[in-house]
């Protein structure tokens, strides 16, 4: 990362902290980021914007501050291996990167995939697996995660997700509750599951199949 583009990832990450308290791991990892790879080339100049952006497909990478929440949400201290579900232009995973020794990455629009391997092939970001398939699958090859992560809105999440989840793990996730999406958190305590709603959002819907 030159010199510039750190400039411009440390004042994400300050600007972030500001509104929303974070840890320092993962303001470093949002400073080690450099967002501009993520978006399109027409939206470069507002790459460092706290701004969700078009992507195509109609997706969108998510503003960096809530890429920063979700993260902090996951609880990652301690945490080995997170599963995401939604990886879209991979802004997501790449900041996921920086905080856990395995992410598992999927996405249901193969050309998004596609898309998102070369970013991270291009930044040299050597532990995000990827694949394209329904993310409400999950990943069981190489189940149990620590943590499990939504990067849209589920309205109920499959049990088979669950199942994925080591105990004591923490899946988050934005929930449609009425007219309204609610970040809410899940932690596994056995066969228990208990559940924490954090705060509104707005994130695209999780969709069936897979889009080629």
């Amino acid at each position: 990362m030159d010199r510039i583009t750190a400039t411009k990832t440390a004042l994400l990450a300050s600007e972030c902290d500001k509104i929303f308290k974070l840890s320092d791991a993962v303001k470093k990892a949002i400073e080690k980021t450099s967002r501009e790879e993520f978006v399109p080339s027409g939206f470069r100049h507002n790459a460092y914007k706290l701004d969700a952006l078009p992507i195509g497909s109609a997706q969108y990478i998510s503003s960096p501050l809530t890429v920063a929440k979700m993260s902090e949400y996951l609880e990652p201290k301690g945490a080995d291996r997170v599963l995401e579900i939604g990886c879209g232009s991979g802004y997501q995973a790449a900041v996921l990167s920086h905080l856990f020794r395995g992410v598992f990455t999927i996405e249901r629009i193969e050309s998004l995939m596609l898309e998102a391997k070369k970013r991270f092939r291009a930044l040299g970001i050597d532990n995000v697996h990827t694949r394209t398939d329904d993310g409400q699958n999950g990943w069981v090859q190489y189940a149990p995660y620590d943590r499990i992560l939504f990067s849209a809105t589920a309205k109920s999440i499959p049990q088979k997700l669950f199942e994925q989840l080591r105990d004591g793990g923490i899946l988050v996730a934005p929930m449609q509750k009425g007219n309204q999406q609610i970040i809410t958190k899940f932690k596994k305590n056995g066969t228990r599951i208990e559940k924490t709603e954090l705060e509104a959002c707005d994130f695209v819907p999780v969709l069936d199949g897979v889009q080629k």
